[in-house]
């Protein structure tokens, strides 16, 4: 059971699922990026206008975001910004309850999935936060001695 729990808690681990976790983002910033006409018709299927800006910030965000996370660079925010986007965008695409079935059925799986993203985006937040003030508390209690 330790060897387990060793493995489990590498840092080789944990940043595999922090890259899992952003995958979608970077995928779809890279597709965006590679087919910006397609991303600028995402933008207006959903109305948003103007649409070349919005994708390319979109683009941007959803690459800064995951960087963040992966760097460890105020990873908590990029998790907080992921989240939110996620939240946002969730509500745009997955209206499964205006929808008829069949499609009512994937987009209601699609919409509770992406809550589990954004679950799982406040966890790393979390975490990340109370690293922080963790690692402060050490600070201070050393800088008291």
């Amino acid at each position: 059971m330790q060897a387990l729990r060793n493995l489990a808690t590498t840092p080789a681990l944990r940043w595999l699922a922090l890259l899992l976790l952003c995958a979608a983002y970077l995928q779809g910033a890279f597709v965006k990026a590679t087919d910006f006409a397609s991303a600028i018709a995402e933008m207006q299927h959903f109305g948003l206008a103007p649409a070349a800006p919005l994708a390319v910030l979109v683009i941007a965000f959803e690459f800064g975001a995951s960087l963040m996370i992966l760097t460890g660079f105020h990873r908590w925010l990029g998790a907080l910004g992921l989240a939110g986007f996620t939240l946002m965008a969730t509500f745009m695409a997955n209206r499964f309850w205006e929808m008829a079935p069949p499609d009512r059925f994937m987009a209601a799986n699609a919409f509770f999935e992406h809550w589990g993203l954004v679950g799982g985006f406040l966890l790393v937040a979390w975490h990340d936060l109370r690293a922080q003030d963790e690692r402060t508390e050490v600070q201070r209690t050393e800088v008291s001695i």
